[in-house]
């Protein structure tokens, strides 16, 4: 279809000016005053944190935001009308609705995900190994389980080794705090009480009557490693390792041989790994490497060897091997050096092959090592593209699963087999409403930053748009955690590409695209590089002619919100059309000096702790909700979710309301609260897209389209 222009649009709905709608909800103002460091700080909004959180039933607080969603709807119009109901029926029309995963085997069985038309959830099935196909039965239903909730997410689904049992995890309200169940897969009996509070992990030991869990902490933390019995009681449990540090996560796993039950345990900096036999699952946990700082590795069994990825010698990693026996340091054999080009993330090891995962020259890369000493490297269709193993369960395979897509190539699933070096398509995702990549161009860019380094940046656009820098923009970026942001595809792009945009992902410091040393570039000290490379992205995005000053919207989400607030504050009057913020981080001060917070501790390797006074002289001068100024801002649309512990509620809210007294513009401000959701927003995957049709509406209307 021709890319309509903004005169095309139509003009049936007012632009997003504040006066040509009812007057927005105004919080009131109780200051209470912070003194940091020496210097007073007044919080006018402190109130909106309810202090019986995580319940929250301040009536106040809640008429609040209640309030900002109504006035949300009044501008945007009603979830199902209008702009916002035609763009889901659009979005909804790329689904297809009665959808199948591809069979995966996983011990004597074969399993497969399924969906079935106007269903929110999956279905899980399997049939016995050498059975054919059409003898499925159904594991577990989602939709059922979901029923009368207005939230649901099941997280970890994990059968027994011999298959009789099924133990998964489920929230039923947003704040990850999940249950687990186990369900006996010959009578559809539940087997024991299920357990609470857990961060949602689950696993067997081998004489499937052992499970491995983890107990969050009252702060949600997820501290302490339990074990128990098939059909125990919920606090039968025995502790088998807990994490002191309270800036320290714990997680487990199982190896991919099946022959341990992996503990980890770290920060952004360092971690450890504790390994427990699983043909002896009462045995002490013995750790890998002893814990150091600023130490990361992962490990991966193999045969009479343990892998090991250290970035001891190189912040990229290097890949050693050491025998099962002895994994002392003395032992190690050095096999993929550490390099500046080369950054290693990830290991699969399975019988005959080791399988890395990395970057090259950042991008994504896939190395194949056989046990004679070859290795090749994995060849795939585009020059830049997203790559990632999945359901990959047998350990004595040559078949490598992964899915693979680029910005204009649907997500594909291959299998590629280790030996002949081939890929297999298992899958391309269907879009019903049509999809031809011919239309569409992708390009990687590097835009110069203010202090020299190049910034990559990916986009896509059709290719009947014009670089005359009349095109409008739509510019998304994260840069925190050491999390790259990859040229993925997305059928939700789609419209907005068959409008006449431009997509762009500027992959600033703090993420990892260009490996370890480019999260060091964009954190603690180094934090506002993240903030202007964004802009010195738009700046070039703009000089190259791909749009001009004002036809940029733009987007972030949780420390992207971060990313958001202050590029706002920083940036020239007219530089943006509009901005979507998705549960945002920006009470950053005020967050990161309550160590009671869930996730304050863990987050000082990334922003720094501000009791610290070199931290805090740095974090205030970005952090979004400290430094709102009487100035224009553009229109805003900002997220949260109510059940949120990563990023509470009150941040977003806090934001939104200081803002609206602050800003010396006409633009709508917008705040929406999901009141049933937490971090991630909806489970299901149609209400999911009404939430992409809020954000969408809200773009389009602030580039002044109507349609």
């Amino acid at each position: 279809m021709p890319a309509p222009s903004v005169a095309q649009a139509g003009n049936d709905l007012p632009p997003l000016r504040q006066s040509l709608f009812p007057a927005p909800p105004v919080a009131q103002q109780i200051p209470v005053e912070h003194v940091r460091h020496g210097e007073t700080w007044i919080d006018p909004y402190d109130w909106l944190r309810d202090r019986s959180y995580p319940k929250v039933d301040d009536p106040e607080v809640l008429d609040y935001l209640k309030a900002e969603n109504a006035y949300t709807d009044t501008v945007l119009g009603e979830e199902e009308q209008g702009l916002r109901a035609s763009l889901f029926s659009e979005l909804k029309g790329r689904v297809k609705e009665d959808d199948t995963g591809v069979p995966y085997p996983k011990g004597g069985y074969i399993y497969q995900s399924r969906y079935s038309a106007g269903q929110d959830h999956p279905i899980y099935v399997r049939r016995a190994k050498g059975e054919p196909e059409g003898h499925e039965k159904t594991i577990l239903d989602v939709n059922e389980l979901a029923k009368g909730k207005a939230f649901y997410d099941v997280d970890s689904l994990e059968p027994s080794p011999d298959g009789r049992y099924l133990a998964y995890s489920f929230d039923d309200n947003g704040s990850e705090n999940f249950t687990i169940v186990v369900k006996d897969l010959t009578s559809g009996a539940f087997v024991g009480e299920a357990i609470p509070g857990t961060s949602g992990s689950v696993v067997w030991a081998a004489d499937n009557k052992t499970l491995f869990y983890v107990l969050k902490d009252e702060s949600q933390r997820p501290k302490q490693v339990m074990r128990t019995s098939l059909g125990a009681k919920a606090d039968a449990g025995t502790l088998v390792y807990e994490e002191q540090d309270p800036s320290w996560w714990v997680g487990i796993g199982e190896s991919q041989s099946g022959r341990f039950i992996e503990i980890g345990s770290g920060t952004l900096v360092s971690s450890e790994t504790l390994l427990i036999p699983s043909d002896n699952p009462t045995a002490k946990p013995k750790p890998v490497i002893p814990r150091r700082e600023n130490h990361l590795y992962s490990v991966a069994d193999q045969g009479d060897s343990l892998w090991i990825l250290s970035n001891d010698k190189h912040l990229n990693f290097r890949l050693v091997k050491t025998p099962i026996h002895d994994w002392s340091e003395k032992a190690w054999t050095e096999v993929m050096a550490g390099s500046d080009r080369q950054y290693l993330t990830g290991l699969l090891a399975l019988k005959d092959w080791l399988v890395v995962f990395g970057r090259q020259d950042g991008t994504q890369q896939v190395w194949a090592l056989d046990n004679k000493g070859g290795s090749h490297t994995i060849a795939f269709p585009d020059a830049a593209f997203a790559v990632s193993g999945m359901n990959n369960e047998e350990y004595e395979t040559g078949t490598l699963r992964v899915r693979y897509h680029s910005l204009v190539t649907p997500p594909t699933v291959f299998d590629y087999d280790l030996t002949a070096r081939t890929l297999t398509t298992r899958k391309v995702q269907e879009i019903p409403s049509g999809y031809d990549p011919a239309l569409y161009t992708s390009e990687r860019l590097m835009a110069p930053a203010r202090d020299g380094t190049p910034i990559p940046v990916s986009i896509v656009y059709r290719k009947d748009v014009k670089k005359d820098g009349k095109a409008p923009m739509h510019l998304y970026g994260y840069g925190s955690y050491s999390i790259a942001m990859e040229p993925g595809f997305s059928t939700n792009r789609i419209g907005l590409l068959d409008r006449g945009f431009v997509y762009a992902i500027a992959h600033i410091r703090g993420g990892e695209e260009m490996g370890r040393p480019w999260h060091d570039a964009g954190r603690l000290t180094n934090k506002p590089n993240t903030f202007n490379d964004f802009l010195d992205v738009a700046q070039f995005l703009v000089a190259q002619g791909y749009t001009s000053p004002g036809q940029i919207s733009i987007e972030g989400g949780s420390a992207g919100g971060t990313l958001m607030g202050a590029v706002l504050n920083m940036a020239s009057d007219g530089m943006f059309a509009g901005a979507v913020a998705h549960v945002p981080f920006v009470d950053v001060l005020n967050t990161l000096f309550d160590d009671t917070l869930p996730l304050t501790t863990g987050d000082y390797p990334e922003w720094g702790n501000p009791n610290i006074k070199e931290i805090y002289d740095v974090m205030k001068t970005y952090s979004p909700y400290d430094n709102v100024t009487k100035r224009p801002y553009p229109p805003m649309l900002i997220t949260a979710g109510l059940n949120d512990y990563r990023v509470t509620y009150w941040e977003p809210a806090k934001w939104a309301a200081k803002l609206r007294v602050y800003k010396t513009d006409d633009n709508i401000l917008l705040l929406k609260t999901e009141m049933s959701a937490g971090h991630g927003g909806s489970t299901g995957r149609f209400d999911k897209l009404k939430e992409v049709a809020l954000s969408q509406a809200f773009i389009l209307r602030a580039h002044g389209m109507t349609k």
